[in-house]
């Protein structure tokens, strides 16, 4: 006999994808009155509470307290320092991710009033979707909107041998129960970059291989700041190389390379980006490309007729604030509520190393590219007052882009100690278009890190 095709339900809106953005909207359309359903195959909440932003804050909170511990002996005094990875392991497991179970995520949206369905959806057709469920696929029919937050995925490059090994991604340092002897770190972005400085202050003999820089897409100085720490603490940084081949014998991996000689480690971390198989999205049915880089949206969010995008995949910055950014935007659309258009000129981002490296809108390069007339400024951090008196650990900058012609600045950077949190004065300055001369004239406590951003400005031009 024929499989028998499941009865279609009718609710006003499927999220498919309840990573932070999604489960933002769905809570908010449900709290509105709507009938919601919220999809996930995964972990309600997504990649960002269970193996990204909140754990490995925790493993970076630990190798900081290393670091510093380190540092007793020029500061304060003496210190034995030993470093053991059980509690980093245990606050992780039950602390952050309550043993990587979502229930408290899923209950909390069901109290908000929606439906919560473990599985994979795909768009059908318009306003339909099919979910994957454990015990068989589920139609349902969205009368108001679908909302798309696939998230992503590690990417894993495709090099000879490496899909036969038992390489890392993100997720499986952070689940880790022990730091590792020595460590291959693949990719010189964010997620590469402090993972590579926590195993290392643990103890692990560490080496990135890097194709072009260290953080690629910030500022040159903050890579040159950042190379300077890890030579420092012992990393090992090859730039400007590729991977030719993986192998693995039963305990070490062996990276070859396009120029020089191999290198060994008892593990390998991937680190090489993210991505999403939009196919498994199903949105070729409502006429978007599949085989596209990511969903183009309005500045509503908006994909296509009764279907909005948010998060990751919309390619305007793979983080937690701006999907749950956009998630408020999307659920004002699809409610008919009051909202600002989407902007995009002031969007922050940190990442959590030693120094921390903050940044803000554009960086000069872009804004050259964007054809401003482009004025610079720059500060050194252990030159500042509160540098000095920090002593050990406090290497940064900050630097300053400004469009002279309009005398605002359009993009900023913070690299030091704390680097994310003076960052917050200058992401103000750039989203609000505060004139250069009110910047000027304003009072920068004393003595604080901040301050470094009143030598910036007078370095301006």
């Amino acid at each position: 006999m024929p499989a028998e095709t499941p009865a279609t339900e009718s609710v006003d809106a499927v999220v498919i994808g309840m990573g932070p953005g999604g489960e933002a909207v769905a809570t908010d359309l449900a709290r509105a009155g709507l009938a919601v359903i919220g999809v996930e195959g995964r972990l309600v909440g997504g990649e960002c509470p269970y193996y990204a932003c909140v754990p490995t804050k925790m493993m970076v909170r630990a190798a900081g307290t290393l670091a510093e511990a380190r540092r007793v002996g020029t500061l304060a005094g003496t210190a034995r320092v030993q470093p053991d990875w059980a509690p980093v392991a245990r606050r992780i497991r039950d602390e952050a991710t309550d043993d990587w179970d979502d229930r408290v995520a899923v209950e909390r949206f069901e109290a908000a009033g929606g439906t919560f369905v473990r599985g994979w959806g795909r768009i059908t057709g318009p306003g339909e979707v099919r979910v994957d469920t454990p015990t068989g696929p589920r139609e349902i029919r969205a009368q108001r909107a679908i909302v798309l937050n696939p998230g992503t995925a590690p990417a894993v490059p495709p090099i000879d041998g490496l899909a036969a090994t038992p390489y890392w991604t993100n997720r499986d340092a952070v689940t880790t129960t022990e730091a590792p002897e020595s460590l291959i770190v693949l990719g010189g972005g964010p997620v590469g970059a402090e993972f590579a400085q926590i195993f290392s202050r643990f103890g692990a003999e560490v080496t990135m291989i890097v194709r072009s820089r260290l953080l690629p897409r910030a500022e040159p100085e903050a890579a040159e700041t950042l190379a300077k720490v890890y030579a420092e603490e012992g990393i090992s940084v090859r730039t400007g190389v590729d991977v030719i081949r993986v192998d693995h014998d039963g305990s070490y991996f062996t990276v070859r390379l396009s120029t020089g000689d191999p290198v060994r480690a008892q593990r390998l971390l991937i680190a090489a980006g993210r991505t999403t198989d939009l196919s498994a999205l199903g949105i070729g049915a409502i006429g978007l490309d599949e085989r596209a880089h990511g969903i183009s949206v309005d500045d509503r969010m908006r994909a296509a007729e009764g279907v909005w995008a948010i998060g990751d995949v919309t390619g305007h910055g793979a983080f937690t604030h701006m999907s749950t950014y956009q998630a408020r935007l999307a659920a004002a659309d699809i409610l008919g509520a009051p909202a600002e258009p989407a902007q995009y000129h002031a969007v922050p981002n940190v990442t959590f190393t030693e120094p921390e490296v903050g940044a803000v809108g554009m960086t000069e390069a872009q804004a050259r590219d964007a054809g401003l007339n482009v004025w610079t400024g720059r500060a050194e951090v252990p030159s500042s007052t509160r540098g000095w008196i920090h002593g050990p650990g406090n290497t940064g900058f900050v630097k300053l882009v400004a469009d002279a012609d309009r005398g605002v600045l359009v993009g900023a950077t913070s690299v030091g100690p704390i680097g994310g949190e003076v960052l917050s004065a200058l992401v103000v300055a750039v989203h609000a278009r505060v004139p250069v001369t009110t910047l000027r004239e304003m009072i920068y406590a004393y003595p604080t890190f901040h301050r470094a951003i009143e030598a910036a400005l007078a370095d301006l031009g």
